[in-house]
């Protein structure tokens, strides 16, 4: 009898066991309540600011602070991706997927009970510890536990499931504007919209009685670990060891750069969208309100809550368009190659942002631009889950993954400054820029040209199975 066919596309999801199954929702969902807590921070990061400086949004110390709470917490991300990349190679992939979601659940949930900005951002960095281990800890497990023929379809499904936490969060801030814009939340003051977002990311710390419960780990991981026990094997989750290999250490350092420019790319323009808009549209929301016959404490909680409103499906749009990049990036790596589906990306992301931060005028603008700037944008980070781990064996896959995803936010911090030097020294309204803000975004677009620069030099993985 002939042998069946290969399966093609999507399709080959269909080869996974019930355990497999339990695994991808496991790593999906944890990875889905990191990226929502991550978002959850950036629509509550200007308002939180505003309340916590004093209550004026066009005061430079909101800007500001709004640029260095990013960066602070980018440098949590990094240090903690250091760290537990490590501890996902020596200690186990679930034992850090426990550890860091506990960790960016507890500290999200108790920044919403900052008192200034010192504070709210040093629990910034706190969270940032738990959502730089992560990403590593659950893409190496779901790669190793996958099936080679749908491997590179459930890691970009997980990445993809990044979009969903985020409209949860874009979903709740939405929903939080409506009812400041109501006043349905005047009888729990102080407790204000964005304290109670910051509380909503407790959440995800429930997920822990679920990996604890059935998650093992992965076969390669344990023989791995065996063969380092007993001498026969290498040390795993080792820095000199990543760094002392030819190979691996050009594809670290090569792989720290291609991800540096779309973290970025990302952090230090796409989601400053959402304070384009907001500066955009709050001359005409208090325009709106000013015919309306609002005045008074009723005319700022309409600007308030259309502020809210707006920010919130600015997000959400965004978030719809990257989960259809992430999916298709897995879907075209797959006919094209990784390297050509990262240069299309790429290419794609620097006209995407160039155009929404030069053109957007109108709430339409929001409803399109927005989501185009997502597909783009996201669709490299859907490359980030399938291609880094194929460039590690598995003793060093997290740590060497962790790596190139987490450690370039070390550098990728000073991306939200540029942006605030940018914004307020180079591109001010006093040098006769009406919105700074647009020229400041189209200047941070040549970062994805460091993308595409090193491309050159790393290996194509399309077909070839993951390095032991």
């Amino acid at each position: 009898m002939a042998d069946a066919p290969p399966r093609a596309g999507w399709s080959n999801l269909r080869d996974l066991s019930s355990y497999q199954w339990f695994v991808f929702a496991v790593a999906t969902t944890a990875w889905m309540a990191d990226c929502m807590d991550q978002q959850l921070f950036n629509l509550a990061r200007k308002t939180a600011i505003v309340d916590l400086t004093g209550g004026d949004p066009t005061a430079k110390i909101v800007t500001d602070f709004a640029s260095w709470s990013t960066s602070i917490f980018l440098v949590g991300w990094a240090v903690g991706g250091l760290i537990f990349g490590t501890f996902g190679d020596r200690l186990g992939r679930v034992r850090t997927l426990t550890y860091t979601i506990l960790l960016y659940s507890i500290f999200t949930g108790l920044s919403a009970l900052s008192v200034s900005v010192w504070d709210f951002c040093g629990y910034r960095f706190l969270t940032g510890l738990g959502v730089g281990g992560v990403f590593a800890a659950a893409v190496a497990l779901l790669a190793e536990t996958m099936p080679a023929n749908a491997r590179p379809y459930t890691l970009g499904l997980m990445q993809a499931s990044s979009t969903v936490g985020n409209c949860t969060a874009a979903g709740i801030f939405i929903l939080l504007g409506l009812m400041e814009l109501h006043g349905y939340l005047d009888a729990i003051k102080p407790l204000s919209a964005w304290r109670l977002m910051f509380l909503v990311g407790i959440v995800p710390a429930g997920l822990v009685i679920f990996i604890q419960k059935r998650l093992e780990e992965p076969l390669s991981w344990r023989q791995a670990r065996d063969a380092a026990a007993t001498g026969v094997g290498r040390k795993l989750g080792s820095y000199a060891d990543l760094f002392s290999d030819p190979v691996t250490r050009k594809h670290a350092l090569l792989g720290l750069v291609m991800s540096f420019a779309g973290v970025v790319g990302l952090w230090g323009v796409g989601f400053f969208s959402i304070d384009l808009q907001q500066g955009i549209f709050r001359p005409l929301f208090a325009a709106e309100a000013e015919a309306a016959g609002l005045t008074g404490e009723a005319r700022a909680r309409f600007v308030q809550g259309q502020g809210i409103i707006w920010a919130g499906i600015t997000s959400f749009m965004l978030n719809v368009g990257g989960f259809f990049g992430m999916t298709g990036f897995s879907w075209l790596t797959q006919r094209i190659g990784r390297k050509p589906a990262f240069v299309a990306a790429f290419v794609a992301a620097g006209l995407s942002v160039a155009n929404l931060f030069l053109f957007m005028k109108t709430r339409f603008d929001i409803l399109w631009m927005t989501p185009l700037m997502g597909f783009s944008l996201l669709a490299v980070f859907g490359g980030y889950a399938i291609y880094l781990p194929e460039l590690f064996p598995t003793r060093l896959r997290s740590t060497g993954t962790s790596f190139c995803y987490n450690v370039g936010r070390f550098v990728a911090a000073s991306g939200p400054v540029a942006l605030g030097l940018l914004t307020n020294v180079v591109f001010a309204k006093e040098k006769g820029y009406a919105e700074p803000l647009r020229y400041a975004g189209l200047a941070m677009c040549s970062i994805f040209f460091l993308g595409l620069a090193v491309l050159p030099f790393l290996p194509e993985t399309k077909g070839r199975p993951l390095p032991e």
